[in-house]
């Protein structure tokens, strides 16, 4: 588990498909699936740490493209 392709395709496996429009609202909405997911006991604490890992590491970029953007303007 090192993409966030990665994190699509587990969440793929039990059939949640996230597409919100925008990337950060994405990975936002991918966090909570997976906290139901790992709350419902279908995947260990292992996995749930990695891909938890993986998404604040591509929120955090996304958020810092945002701020970017925003002094750009």
């Amino acid at each position: 588990m090192k993409t966030l392709y990665d994190v699509q395709q587990l969440l793929k496996k039990f059939g949640v498909y996230v597409y919100v429009g925008k990337r950060i609202w994405d990975i936002e909405l991918m966090a909570i699936e997976i906290d139901h997911l790992y709350q419902a006991g279908v995947i260990d604490p292992k996995m749930y740490a990695r891909v938890k890992l993986v998404l604040s590491h591509e929120h955090r970029i996304e958020a810092e493209h945002a701020r970017e953007d925003a002094a750009h303007d």
